[in-house]
């Protein structure tokens, strides 16, 4: 398989509903959990590019764009946009749907950097 076709079997799509119990005073969704929800998505498509053990090194500039309200859903896109020799980078975007409309935005967007590791925490190199 070429890098490009792992890297578009690698891709990564996570739904979830924003419920209250995620959102700040404002009614809108914790940067921090969407922080969270970012490395997690970029996590599994970095895994799932590599078939290697991956650990975060790096998020990179994130940045929110539009705020994320309770009630709406929200589509997690994780693509890998960078490989090294025993680093890639994930490219996430957030996007949000109204949940009783087709209406649809990108809402968040940030890359996070993982290094592939050996049982002993060293690094491997990925291809």
């Amino acid at each position: 398989m070429t890098t490009e076709e792992r890297i578009k079997a690698s891709e990564t799509r996570i739904f979830k509903a924003v419920f209250p119990s995620t959102t700040n005073h404002y009614d809108t969704l914790f940067g921090g959990t969407a922080m969270q929800l970012m490395d997690e998505v970029a996590f599994i498509a970095a895994t799932r590019f590599a078939r290697k053990r991956v650990v975060t090194v790096s998020s990179d500039k994130i940045d929110f764009k539009k705020p994320i309200p309770a009630g709406t859903i929200i589509e997690l896109i994780g693509k890998v946009s960078y490989v090294g020799r025993t680093s890639m980078k994930v490219n996430v975007e957030i996007y949000t749907e109204q949940m009783y409309s087709y209406e649809r935005e990108r809402a968040i967007v940030g890359d996070f950097t993982f290094v592939a590791i050996d049982e002993h925490k060293k690094p491997i190199q990925i291809l």
